[in-house]
């Protein structure tokens, strides 16, 4: 069987700390950007048809080997080694400021970890990192005969800056989607930090004045929180895909718990439309949109349950229902 989707991001314990006056962690989860978009393919295609590598250390707890099998063994590719610990990281919350740090070496994953392996070759691959580490990622892509998958490239946020933009301009024609949040595309091409639908839209076009994907071929999507998501091609307009949960519906508000990994989750949602809609990707957003649904309902990975007819559920509702209301209200925003 052909694997969908393998994502190079990693998997990371994270411990989070809520403005404890000792700063010790008051909880920690199962997190990571790779881990996050996997559980957004996750939400639409089976596990044999996903791949992520994750690095056990000599620490992994127990709990969260148990919580990643609910969503099936067959998606894990684990590689242990007993003389280092797990990939460690420290969220630290202090009112609306945010810190976070590495408290453990990380293996940063990278396409030739995938031979010898189930997941070499996927249709479709996803990366976290500098636009200096793109190119050598592509590089390595390229390296192996007969692979033309499509790339899906998140920028990570603190290189988003305008010296990283020779690097970005050098990856993009080898790039089949690019997708930054709207503050880290506005910082990479110099641009007041003001996110308004307009900014957006012109951060877009000016990405794709400098030739995203072969011949022009490729999108930007600029993931823009509440405000939704602005997808954009070379040879069609723009188009805002809505957030699932819009806060023109005061209901809605109490549904969005904390947005750690809705933007990783909305791309691995994404590559999963891809796939389902033969390339569509003003479509395939609307799954992404949904996928992210999901991961902002509670602290860590959303839910998954098995109902007695086999039918899946995540967080107690259907990805598909929530799927058919965002595109009628879509229709209904188009007319």
């Amino acid at each position: 069987m052909t694997i969908q989707f393998v994502t190079f991001g990693m998997f990371i314990i994270d411990e989070f700390s809520f403005a404890d006056e000792q700063g010790k962690p008051t909880g920690k989860t199962i997190g990571g950007g790779g881990t996050y978009a996997i559980i957004g393919a996750r939400i639409w295609l089976p596990p044999d048809t996903l791949g992520m590598i994750i690095d056990r250390g000599n620490d992994f707890p127990q709990d969260m080997q148990n919580r990643l099998l609910t969503y099936g063994s067959d998606i894990w590719h684990f590689r242990d080694d007993t003389n280092r610990l797990t990939t460690r990281s420290r969220n630290s919350y202090k009112g609306q400021f945010r810190g976070f740090e590495y408290i453990t070496p990380r293996i940063r994953l990278t396409p030739r970890d995938l031979e010898r392996t189930r997941l070499t070759r996927p249709a479709s691959v996803h990366f976290i990192c500098s636009p200096t580490r793109a190119l050598q990622i592509v590089s390595e892509i390229q390296e192996v005969e007969k692979w033309n998958p499509t790339t899906i490239f998140e920028p990570i946020p603190d290189r988003c800056i305008p010296e990283e933009l020779p690097s970005l301009k050098a990856v993009l024609p080898h790039i089949t989607i690019l997708s930054p949040n709207a503050e880290e595309a506005l910082s990479l091409l110099s641009l007041p930090l003001i996110v308004t639908k307009s900014a957006v839209e012109n951060a877009a076009s000016e990405f794709l004045k400098m030739g995203v994907g072969k011949e022009n071929s490729g999108s930007v999507i600029i993931r823009s929180g509440a405000l939704g998501a602005y997808v954009m091609t070379y040879d069609r307009k723009g188009r805002w895909i809505d957030a699932f949960w819009s806060s023109a519906e005061n209901i809605d508000n109490l549904m969005v718990v904390d947005v750690t990994g809705a933007g990783n989750s909305f791309l691995g949602g994404l590559a999963a439309g891809l796939s389902i809609t033969n390339g569509n990707v003003y479509e395939a957003a609307l799954y992404a949109s949904v996928s992210a649904s999901f991961t902002v309902q509670q602290l860590g990975l959303p839910h998954l349950t098995v109902g007695s007819d086999g039918v899946e559920e995540w967080n107690q509702d259907s990805p598909h229902r929530r799927l058919e209301a965002l595109r009628q209200r879509q229709d209904r925003n188009i007319k």
